[in-house]
């Protein structure tokens, strides 16, 4: 996690953004977010994540996106549910409904 902190130019000491790893799975099954799809099992891809964004305040979740399709069940090839800016716009909608 400390690599791609650093690849990503993120400070650690900044207490903004915090990487945190899951190298048992633990937070991937919990959440219920194992990719299960037949493709990755089949080349010995087991125990990925689905790629997912949750948004949640003091430990409520408010919003979960999945980038997964029929064609694409990682969510590689149209991550786009999942970036910053969808990520973004849904805490600024969730936002917004609260007034």
């Amino acid at each position: 996690m400390k690599a791609w902190a650093e690849d990503q130019m993120i400070d650690p000491n900044n207490g903004i953004i915090q990487f945190m790893g899951d190298p048992e799975g633990a937070l991937t099954r919990t959440l219920d977010m194992e990719l299960r799809h037949p493709g990755p099992y089949s080349v010995g891809i087991i125990g990925r994540c689905k790629r997912f964004a949750v948004y949640a305040v003091n430990g409520e979740v408010k919003y979960v996106a999945v980038s997964e399709r029929e064609d694409d069940p990682a969510g590689d090839d149209y991550p786009e549910d999942t970036l910053a800016e969808a990520l973004l716009d849904a805490i600024l909608k969730h936002k917004n409904d609260e007034l």
